[in-house]
């Protein structure tokens, strides 16, 4: 029986540990397709529809260019089992939503679905939000009409554009998740 030596116990910490940045940048002649960059390994994404801005406004389709934390997982645990990761984590439920209307007090934040409640539907019958990354766009201070649901989520099967968001693949993203934390830097652009 082998036993880990200190240079083991050195790399596996090292591996253990989140990265403290990743870069999300667009694709050279390709403004809506993009990589990902975390510890020198590239992932494929899709970007949004308006490429990366860095004046994002509602409804614009552009991907916010700065940097951002992430700040909890939310993911469907009726479809997935939970995955490794060092951020907060909360399961999607049919009553979950996001406020994107820049005239309500819920802007950009997650509101409980009810009567007369309008907000995007986070429990979603397609995959795309079986994994979703928030981050900390437009939360310090939340500004109206500033962008709102900027997520790191799973992408559509051709990698269309999103409306702003950043997404992958889910093999992809399991390995992002086991490799970030709280306090890792996304800078996109």
């Amino acid at each position: 029986m082998g036993s880990l030596g200190i240079s083991d116990t050195y790399q596996t910490s090292l591996r253990d540990r989140p990265v403290s940045v990743i870069r999300i940048r667009a694709s050279a002649g390709d403004r809506l397709r993009g990589w990902l960059i975390a510890d020198q390994h590239p992932i494929p994404v899709a970007l949004g529809r308006g490429g990366i801005k860095a004046d994002k406004r509602e409804g614009d389709g552009g991907t916010p260019r700065g940097t951002f934390r992430p700040l909890r997982l939310w993911w469907r645990a009726d479809r997935n089992p939970r995955p490794r990761t060092q951020l907060p984590v909360r399961s999607i439920t049919s009553l979950d939503g996001w406020c994107e209307d820049p005239d309500d007090r819920h802007y950009n934040q997650p509101v409980r679905l009810g009567a007369g409640i309008d907000a995007d539907r986070l429990r979603r019958d397609d995959h795309l939000y079986d994994f979703i990354i928030e981050i900390d766009h437009n939360t310090r201070p939340r500004i109206a009409g500033r962008g709102s649901a900027v997520f790191l989520h799973l992408a559509r099967p051709n990698f269309a554009p999103t409306a702003g968001c950043v997404a992958m693949t889910q093999p992809a993203m399991l390995r992002l998740l086991a490799r970030i934390g709280p306090r890792t830097k996304i800078v996109i652009g």
